[in-house]
Parts: structure tokens; C-alpha cells; sequence
């Protein structure tokens, strides 16, 4: 009984592995230089701001839907003190940190690169700074 049992969970843990690639693995790096022209890398700048760092991010990922006259224009996303307001009242960072596939995930159309998700972070740790 005990082997069949073992042999059942190496069975279900073996044809629970996949070697399909995910969105992520997939998707290009997003290369972020820093300020002072340091060598560009995938970690987050040291000093995070929005107009230097998460408005680009924001545009190429959410203004599509998250603007006036847009599906989601109830909730705008093209000014600094909407995307503060939606990180700060709205969920915003819970939504862009699940996986592809769970409900309420943002962007719709699968996660956005984990380095772009990292500085949005980092961004609320710093404080949430405009400049």
C-alpha cells in the first residue's frame, strides 16, 4: 500500500512539471538606465519617481483602457494623481502582481514584465515621488 501510494505522488508530482514557456519567460527584459547615465540593467533605478521612471510604464501598459472615453475610463490612469490614487486607494500594485490567468489581473491581457512591476513597487516604497 505505502509504495503504491509513493508511486502515485511521484506520479502526480512528474506530470505536474511543464516545460511550456509563460508569458514571462517569453517576454524581453525591460532595461531601466539609471540616473548618472550608470550601466542599464533590470533592476530598479536607486531613486524612483513617476515622471522619470513609472509614467512611461504606466503609458505603454494601461492608458490604452485607463483613459477618458476608454473601457476602464472610470478609473484613469494619465496623470501622476490618478496612478497615485489607484496605488494608494485602488488596488493597483495587488492587481499587477497576479499571475496570468487570476481574476481581477491588470493589464487584462497577461502580467507585464516583472522588472516593470519591481519599480512600480519600489516606487510606492519610495514614497510615491512625482519628479
Amino acid at each position: 500500500m505505502k509504495k503504491l501510494i509513493a508511486f502515485t505522488i511521484l506520479l502526480a508530482a512528474l506530470s505536474s512539471c511543464s516545460d511550456s514557456d509563460t508569458y514571462q519567460d517569453i517576454e524581453p527584459p525591460v532595461t531601466v538606465t539609471p540616473p548618472g547615465n550608470e550601466t542599464p540593467g533590470t533592476d530598479p533605478p536607486a531613486a524612483i519617481s513617476y515622471s522619470k521612471n513609472v509614467k512611461s510604464i504606466i503609458d505603454a501598459n494601461c492608458i490604452g483602457c485607463h483613459q477618458s472615453g476608454r473601457s476602464a475610463g472610470f478609473r484613469p490612469l494619465t496623470t501622476y494623481a490618478e496612478v497615485k490614487a489607484a496605488v494608494e486607494n485602488a488596488g493597483l500594485l495587488g492587481r499587477i502582481q497576479l499571475q496570468t490567468g487570476q481574476q481581477g489581473i491588470m493589464p487584462q491581457a497577461g502580467r507585464m514584465a516583472q522588472a516593470n512591476i519591481d519599480i512600480i513597487v519600489k516606487w510606492n516604497t519610495d514614497g510615491l515621488k512625482e519628479n
